[in-house]
């Protein structure tokens, strides 16, 4: 009997509740990952600093995963991953806990550190487990139900954790993810069964994934779509704030929208993948183009804006899906070191465009960082295009 065989629950109920509970332990990461957006003026305001420089709770994360990703994967390879997931997951609860505690900006980038370091070591980690816990049939379904996490934590995580900011206190929201941090951590300690390692990654096996054109062509469409996105969305609520004149409340609507179409899109996009993955991602990109690009106008009116952010929606939520897919079918026979790669890639770029918008923003000005977006998603696009087409 192999090991996958003997991973397995015992029941399908119980397989589904498993896949569930990482789920939510990914909701939970990325929601803590990326609250500071909806919240990203008040937290300024809190520690008295700039948009630009409250962006590095968004930079600092990102950074960290990108480095967590292959090394935790690659010195954790032995190791059960029922216990990696489990103390990932009580680093998260401590780093969100720290973030409500936070005296000074400086406490408050050391919880995000850790929160770095939980998203690269548990989502390289979890996302490819589906295989492990449910019979072949279902894994394609747990797989998505896995990664649906991604887009819910915008719908639902972001919208209520500002919510909750707005009412009594940003501090309170991450109070909030540390207790669903815990529930979570509880989840996979009675529902996930042994998991020794079973497919060990090695260096070797990712440097030769990183030769491979395929895997060269997905990095490059990856780091110009996520520096595009993450450099503007980041700084969406200040937009919304200053130029759209929308009240705290509102954003949160409009956050909410924004979510809402991102599920939708990431379904769509989920489907498009098996068939037209090139014109799927570079679909994402060009509308992602349009609409940062007429945000500065357009965006200057409530439903201007609220019609371009439901867009911004609908292809942002293909956009993980798209580039995730790109890794793997660049390497099918080595998809945990496709997703080690997917992620420490995703991640590095997400700090980097949070920094470099920041930058932007403090320089010249919000509605100038969505045009600079807006031109490096058409570039994504168009480079996309062509280097496929040439192969």
């Amino acid at each position: 009997m192999s090991t996958a065989t003997l991973a397995r629950p015992r029941s399908p109920l119980t397989g589904w509740l498993a896949v569930t509970s990482l789920m939510l332990g990914i909701f939970a990461i990325v929601t803590s990952e990326i609250l500071p957006i909806g919240l990203l003026t008040a937290i300024g305001a809190d520690f008295g600093i700039s948009d630009g420089i409250t962006g590095l709770t968004m930079t600092l994360p990102g950074i960290v995963a990108a480095v967590a990703a292959p090394i935790v994967t690659l010195t954790t390879a032995r190791l059960d991953r029922r216990v990696m997931l489990c103390v990932l997951m009580a680093v998260l609860a401590v780093a969100d806990v720290l973030a409500a505690v936070a005296t000074s900006y400086w406490v408050m980038l050391i919880s995000r550190v850790l929160v770095g370091l939980t998203i690269g070591g548990f989502w390289s980690i979890g996302a490819g487990l589906a295989g492990r816990l449910m019979p072949p049939h279902a894994v394609g379904t747990a797989t998505a139900v896995i990664f649906s996490a991604v887009p819910l934590g915008s719908v639902l995580g972001v919208p209520a954790g500002t919510f909750i900011g707005n009412l009594a206190g940003w501090r309170t929201a991450f109070l909030v993810l540390a207790a669903l941090a815990i529930l979570v951590l509880a989840a996979l300690l009675m529902l996930l069964p042994p998991l020794p390692a079973h497919q060990v990654t090695s260096p070797r096996v990712l440097l030769d994934l990183l030769r491979a054109r395929g895997a060269t062509i997905a990095l490059l469409a990856t780091f110009l779509i996520v520096l595009a996105h993450f450099g503007t969305y980041t700084y969406v609520t200040p937009f919304l704030q200053d130029v759209t004149g929308l009240p705290p409340t509102a954003v949160s609507a409009v956050l909410l929208a924004y979510g809402i179409a991102g599920i939708a899109g990431n379904f769509l996009a989920g489907k498009a993948t098996a068939t037209r993955l090139r014109a799927a991602f570079a679909t994402c990109g060009c509308l992602i183009a349009a609409t940062t690009l007429l945000l500065p106008s357009v965006g200057g009116t409530t439903v201007g804006a609220v019609v371009l952010l439901v867009i911004w929606g609908l292809a942002y939520g293909g956009v993980p899906v798209c580039s995730q897919a790109s890794f793997i079918t660049a390497a099918p026979h080595t998809p945990e070191a496709a997703t080690v790669v997917f992620t420490s890639s995703f991640q590095a770029t997400f700090a980097l465009g949070a920094f470099l918008g920041g930058r932007v923003v403090d320089s010249f000005s919000v509605s100038t960082v969505m045009i600079c977006g807006g031109l490096t998603a058409l570039l994504m696009a168009v480079s996309l295009w062509s280097l496929t087409k040439s192969r």
